[in-house]
């Protein structure tokens, strides 16, 4: 039996509010490797379930949450080329070449 539309949006913000209702002040950190402290940088932990946290090391305060098949989704379309930036003029984009 599928889903309708208003059991999804329901299902969807149970699952939301389950994860904004975790205590993360215990968890850690990751960042990717080569990083300075001092740098700006992504900065995700894993929570229960499969779910992520993510924040930028320069506001650590302001902190997203992810479930499992969101994360998933990302992942797999940054593996896929989703984000890629086009580089614009005077920029090299992230490659640096």
């Amino acid at each position: 039996m599928t889903e309708t539309e208003a059991e999804i949006k329901a299902r969807k913000e149970r699952e939301r509010d389950e994860l904004y209702g975790l205590d993360i002040s215990g968890v850690e950190w990751h960042c990717a490797p080569g990083t300075e402290e001092h740098e700006e940088r992504v900065e995700i932990a894993y929570l229960p379930e499969g779910a992520v946290a993510m924040r930028s090391s320069l506001d650590p305060d302001t902190v997203l949450r992810y479930t499992e098949a969101e994360w998933r989704a990302f992942v797999l379309g940054a593996r896929d080329g989703e984000f890629d930036l086009e580089p614009t003029e005077g920029d090299r984009g992230l490659g640096g070449q």
